[in-house]
Parts: structure tokens; C-alpha cells; sequence
């Protein structure tokens, strides 16, 4: 296996008001050297709980239909047992050394008819997607990630 060439250069993590002390997801935005943008949504198993929950009870609220609890996950999550920088960091390195960062996180680019490399499968946002995240739905911390070795 070879281990991807990509190197981290910012990591963005949402923030979290105080009032929400055991948060169970945040948005994650990796910019690499190649100055590509990279999303995806971290998770831990309360949120998939929750998310189950939540199907549960609109189930309930429909008419003929039976309730039942599930997730539907449409875009990119991945599940880690919490949300501390270090962890969301080393699962990022850990990603990338396996070379599948790009089949889990989307890749931002500057327009809709934008090309995938051929040798990845990663998904495509806009460019706009990723500023709305940024600008208008995080509040972010800003540090220089550590590298994968």
C-alpha cells in the first residue's frame, strides 16, 4: 500500500458554545499544500444515536407508518469516540497514511462540473459550500496540524 503524498497544511474544527458540553459532531475542513480543500462531518455514537431517535419519532408522527429507529448518513461522517483535536487529527493522519482520506472527506473545488482524478472516488463540493461552513457555520479553530511522518 502506498501511503498518500498529501500533506495537511490547516485544519479547521468547529467550536462549540459552553453550553454544549458533551458535543456530538462537528464539521472538520482540511486545506492541504496543494491549497485543496477537503470536508467531512465528525461523529461519535451518541450522535448516531440521537439520529436514530429523531427517526424514531418522526416515524411516529406518520399516519400507516410504522416507527422505527435508523440513521441515514447522506454525506461524508466519520465516527470517532470524541471530539478533541488530537483525536480528530490523528484520525486524519491515519486516513491519509491508509490513502483513504479522499474516499471520506469531500473535496471542495471552484465549480459543479468539476473532474474527480480518475484514481480517486472522493465526492465534490463547491468552493461556496465550503465558505458558507466557514464564514457563516463555524466558529473554527485555527492551528498548524501535525504531519503525517
Amino acid at each position: 500500500m502506498v501511503a498518500s503524498l498529501q500533506i495537511p497544511v490547516r485544519i479547521w474544527i468547529e467550536k462549540h458554545d459552553i453550553e454544549s458540553k458533551n458535543p456530538d459532531a462537528c464539521d472538520v475542513i482540511v486545506k492541504m499544500e496543494d491549497d485543496t480543500l477537503h470536508t467531512a462531518v465528525f461523529v461519535t455514537l451518541p450522535y448516531l444515536a440521537r439520529q436514530m431517535d429523531l427517526s424514531y419519532e418522526v416515524g411516529k408522527g406518520i399516519p400507516y407508518n410504522p416507527p422505527v429507529h435508523y440513521a441515514a448518513l447522506e454525506t461524508p461522517h466519520i465516527i470517532v469516540p470524541n471530539l478533541d483535536r488530537d483525536t480528530i487529527e490523528d484520525t486524519i493522519d491515519n486516513l491519509l497514511a491508509l490513502d483513504i482520506f479522499e474516499n471520506l472527506f469531500t473535496r471542495v473545488t471552484e465549480d459543479d462540473g468539476a473532474e474527480v482524478a480518475p484514481s480517486r472516488t472522493g465526492k465534490l463540493a463547491t468552493k461556496e459550500v465550503a465558505a458558507v461552513v466557514l464564514n457563516e457555520v463555524l466558529m473554527v479553530t485555527e492551528d498548524t496540524p501535525t504531519t503525517v511522518a
